[in-house]
């Protein structure tokens, strides 16, 4: 279709383009809804609820969206990784567990680390660069032979994607979305936006799949994630001769720029740091097991969860399931997120990031 817009750019530059509109509508809208996956799985109990409502909202617009479009031709995900015959269950499982831990001692997910870093969360940016460094070294440094190793234990499937009519589970997302909400939330203002965070990630897969696809300048077809992308914008940054910039600079840039506008238009900007050494080990702790824990897992919250779901994909189901897990068992053995008043009562080394 790309060809047929006309457009003087190639391909790879109108996917920046998409990247950055889509970041700054991503990092708009958390920003303003304090989207955050760790928040709906291990924040405290009185937040638990409501954030769960508006995470669940976004995925479910993200699953009717995306199917939507497959069911109609425009993409297909027959030959994503998402969908591989193999399953690598072991690096998955343990890549989850590992992520969910760390966004804990972190205290937020990457996506939403990366929208406090535009808000002036210093925390969040040391953990945001020690992530992608460590990611990076797991892609392709010296810890890559951890996932080349874990990544080889698979178990053929018969079929990648979630058994039976997709309709059906398409349903069932849809109604346990309309259950926590009608159980848990009562601002209308962030069910609604978060119907619109879920939108963006339909469009990212339809941009990215359709309307920027050309035979002859292909792009990678992908949509919201953070772990590959912290990476590549970080080198890109330091190396942008040797490397190129793709959707996900661009949606990173995006992110950023679009949660400080957001920030400084609603007064929440401000800028915070570390209180305390062990405050700081904790979180580059953190850090370091959601950058290996992303790559293992094949993606972040964000992209294995709000992105890698609406796929229907068997991996990306177990990817977010061993984050929420990995996410409620660190919190429950570290003593975080115990009520509602927790944030406020923690000790300078458990002082949240957001």
């Amino acid at each position: 279709m790309y060809e047929s817009l006309g457009l003087d750019l190639e391909p790879r530059q109108a996917a920046i383009l998409l990247g950055l509109i889509l970041g700054l509508a991503f990092g708009g809208l958390a920003e303003v809804t304090r989207f955050c996956f760790r928040r709906a799985v291990a924040g405290p109990k009185g937040e638990r609820g409501s954030a769960a409502a508006v995470w669940l909202t976004a995925l479910a617009a993200a699953v009717v969206g995306v199917q939507i479009a497959v069911s109609r031709g425009l993409i297909s995900f027959d030959d994503h990784r998402f969908l591989s015959a193999d399953l690598p269950w072991l690096a998955i499982a343990l890549g989850g567990l590992m992520f969910g831990a760390g966004m804990v001692l972190t205290r937020g997910c990457v996506s939403r680390l990366t929208v406090l870093a535009g808000s002036g969360n210093l925390r969040a940016v040391l953990v945001l660069v020690t992530f992608a460094i460590v990611a990076h070294a797991t892609l392709k440094g010296v810890l890559a032979p951890i996932r080349t190793t874990l990544g080889s234990v698979t178990v053929p499937l018969g079929s990648a994607a979630l058994p039976g009519p997709a309709v059906i589970w398409v349903a069932l997302v849809v109604a346990v979305a309309a259950f926590a909400v009608w159980r848990y939330t009562t601002s209308k203002r962030d069910i609604a936006l978060g119907l619109l965070i879920g939108l963006v990630a339909v469009a990212g897969w339809v941009g990215t799949g359709f309307v920027l696809y050309d035979d002859f300048d292909p792009i990678a077809f992908e949509s919201l994630s953070f772990t590959l992308p912290s990476a590549e914008t970080l080198f890109w940054g330091v190396a942008s001769t040797a490397v190129p910039a793709g959707f996900g600079t661009g949606l990173i840039g995006g992110v950023l720029v679009g949660a400080l506008a957001l920030s400084l238009i609603s007064g929440r900007f401000a800028w915070q740091s570390f209180e305390s050494p062990a405050q700081t080990g904790r979180y580059l702790s953190g850090a370091v097991l959601m950058g290996v824990g992303g790559v293992l897992a094949g993606g972040c919250t964000v992209g294995a969860g709000l992105s890698g779901v609406p796929t229907l994909s068997v991996a990306a189901l177990l990817a977010i399931f061993s984050i929420g897990v990995g996410g409620i068992v660190t919190a429950r053995f570290i003593g975080d997120g115990s009520s509602s008043t927790a944030a406020a009562t923690a000790t300078p080394q458990g002082l949240p990031a957001e």
